[in-house]
């Protein structure tokens, strides 16, 4: 191993949980951990040749341009995941203006469709779709039972569904 990489991995070490936390800002905090491997990998490649003056941010750079390319990486594969997604499912992978209009036209008579739910059922959607609550945390909230909320749910769901197949008037 080169002194220069045995310099950057006693760096790395000594500043891990520092550099961890700047990784977390940049990639989130699922990957910062594979991010912060990746760096130590390329640090065992790096050469005496030239020497590096200022290893501290030749290690903070390195570790930027690294979480950066990973970055980089997760939006190419999500792209290339979206692609054959519609390509394999048939699904027209750019939206022509008819679409984007019953598109809208849809997101209209859902809101509709929301708005024209009694409560608590209304409530009871809000706090489990879009809030992302248990159901039992919403019946403790509502002070309702479990099974209430439930029923709620299923009566709002059973609504939006009959939007999605056309079956819903407004009323």
């Amino acid at each position: 191993m080169s002194s220069n990489a045995t310099s950057l991995t006693r760096l790395l070490l000594a500043e891990h949980k520092s550099l961890l936390q700047r990784l977390r800002r940049l990639v989130g905090n699922d990957a910062a951990h594979d991010v912060a491997q990746k760096v130590w990998i390329k640090i065992q490649n790096v050469r005496d040749d030239p020497p590096i003056e200022n290893k501290r941010a030749y290690l903070h750079r390195l570790a930027h341009n690294v979480a950066v390319d990973h970055v980089h990486d997760d939006q190419r594969q999500a792209s290339v995941a979206e692609r054959s997604q519609a390509l394999l499912w048939g699904v027209d992978f750019e939206l022509g203006p008819e679409r984007i209009i019953e598109s809208r036209d849809m997101l209209e008579r859902i809101g509709a469709s929301i708005a024209a739910l009694p409560e608590p059922t209304r409530t009871i959607l809000r706090m489990t779709r879009i809030e992302g609550k248990t159901q039992r945390e919403v019946a403790e909230s509502v002070g309702v039972s479990s099974t209430t909320v439930e029923n709620h749910l299923r009566h709002a769901l059973a609504q939006l569904g009959r939007i999605r197949d056309g079956d819903w008037d407004g009323q």
